[in-house]
């Protein structure tokens, strides 16, 4: 016996079976904002219109649809508190330039009418 065919006799023939294969899910933990300290920033010092009070229902809403693991519905009330969030920011800084620009050219216009 050759040594080539000593090789394959100690190989074997090939077998056909069937492959077992594994399937792992794996739950990545998607990270949704829920923006409460923002909302709750918005509520306490930014409150034009009540848009900061309306936008901490809606991160507490979020939060919560967090924890029960609803990831679409916390995302849903995620993106209007930030909407809320955005707009309570810039309607309050609106208001606080013009109620500057207001007083000061108020008080420019009193100062004039009352000096001599």
């Amino acid at each position: 016996m050759s040594k080539e065919e000593h090789q394959v006799e100690m190989l074997g023939t090939p077998r056909s079976a069937a492959v077992a294969s594994t399937v792992i899910n794996v739950h990545s933990e998607v990270s949704v904002p829920d923006h409460v300290v923002w909302s709750l920033f918005n509520t306490l010092f930014m409150n034009w219109c009540c848009l900061g009070f309306v936008a901490f229902a809606y991160s507490v809403k979020a939060r919560d649809r967090k924890m029960v693991g609803d990831v679409t519905g916390a995302q849903a009330y995620a993106s209007t508190a930030k909407c809320l969030n955005i707009c309570a920011l810039i309607g309050s800084l609106l208001l606080t330039v013009v109620a500057i620009v207001v007083i000061a050219t108020s008080s420019a216009a009193i100062f004039h009418a009352i000096s001599p």
